[in-house]
């Protein structure tokens, strides 16, 4: 008689997992992804996306320590609860590229910034272009 209460007990506990689990799946599989941002795909975005004058100039790892600075002063924004102004984003990167000695143009720097926020629009981190600009391209495997 006990092996017939273990033995349904294991299969209404395998029927419920089972319906637990394919709800969330089909819940989860219906929802939109959530977006992330990739440095590696967001230095490749925004890189190409330079003007001709600017990428002439600039590697991929110059292009990278900008996001880099960039993410590092939203994140300290973040931390206090609070956003970030556009300009007040600029000023930390424009410091932080005199404190490290690089000869980057100010001007250069605000076309980075606004490229990498151009990103985010685009990969639904920070809202959506009016426009739904195109997606960053897949990254290589």
């Amino acid at each position: 008689m006990a092996i017939v209460f273990v033995v349904v007990g294991a299969i209404v506990v395998f029927v419920i997992a089972a319906v637990v689990i394919g709800r969330e799946t089909g819940r989860l599989a219906a929802a939109p992804p959530r977006p992330v941002f990739d440095m590696d795909e967001a230095v490749v975005w925004v890189a190409d996306r330079l003007p001709p004058e600017v990428a002439a100039q600039r590697s991929h790892a110059e292009v990278r320590q900008l996001l880099v600075w960039s993410v590092e002063h939203l994140s300290a924004v973040a931390l206090e609860d609070r956003v970030a102004e556009e300009e007040e984003t600029f000023g930390y990167v424009v410091d932080r590229v005199a404190e490290a000695g690089l000869d980057w143009d100010p001007l250069q720097v605000k076309w980075v910034l606004d490229l990498q926020a151009q990103y985010l629009q685009v990969i639904g981190a920070a809202g959506r272009m009016p426009d739904q600009a195109e997606m960053p391209p897949e990254p290589e495997s």
